[in-house]
């Protein structure tokens, strides 16, 4: 992670916390670029979530920004932001910020689920505590999409997109393991287990 340049010493130190994150084989983490304007200091991930692991050349082609010719299933994909103002903000609570997005496919008649959103949040919230990623002043929107096909596209099936944007205020420095809570709950949206205990996983449906 290239950070922001200059850098102040401790988000040198949070960059170097959210390097320690573990996450799954089926999930490729990319370094994209960060938002300028939202904190003087950003960083900021792209997740592909597949169905299974990338084999090691095609991973690296893929984190390159290359389309390997063989790919598996991908379930999900999503961006983590990490943002930070030394001087604090009051509407953040602190000096640090994570700012999250995650999109999956859904099954039509999981689509209709009237507690879908409230599941979505769910997973947010489980994740972040089972990983002891301490917070507050988490807030957060889900959001159904529904992409129909007209005229000559008519003969595509209609999809339903699940999506969540989502921010929290860390109240601790270990920003690994926020990363991987949020890895974690875009696994979740892709349907890979495990889940926390009692949650149902989303039918495994393609991005594209």
């Amino acid at each position: 992670m290239s950070g922001v340049s200059p850098a102040s010493s401790v988000f040198r130190s949070a960059l170097r916390a959210l390097k320690t994150a573990q996450c799954r084989p089926e999930l490729v983490l990319t370094e994209i670029p960060a938002p300028a304007r939202l904190a003087p200091f950003s960083v900021a991930l792209a997740a592909d979530l597949f169905e299974s692991p990338l084999p090691p050349h095609a991973h690296q082609a893929f984190a390159g920004g290359d389309q390997p010719d063989i790919m598996p299933e991908e379930l999900a994909t999503g961006r983590f932001i990490l943002l930070h103002d030394p001087a604090g903000s009051p509407v953040w609570g602190g000096d640090f910020r994570v700012v999250t997005y995650i999109r999956a496919r859904l099954e039509p008649e999981m689509g209709q689920d009237a507690l879908l959103g409230s599941v979505a949040w769910t997973w947010l919230v489980e994740a972040l505590e089972e990983n002891g990623a301490s917070y507050s002043r988490a807030g957060g929107t889900a959001t159904r999409v529904l992409s129909e096909n007209f005229g000559s596209l008519e003969d595509r099936e209609d999809n339903i997109d699940i999506e969540l944007r989502a921010s929290w205020t860390p109240t601790s420095d270990d920003f690994g393991r926020h990363l991987e809570a949020w890895t974690h709950m875009v696994c979740s949206f892709g349907g890979l287990p495990p889940l926390p205990e009692g949650v149902t996983a989303l039918p495994r449906r393609r991005l594209t």
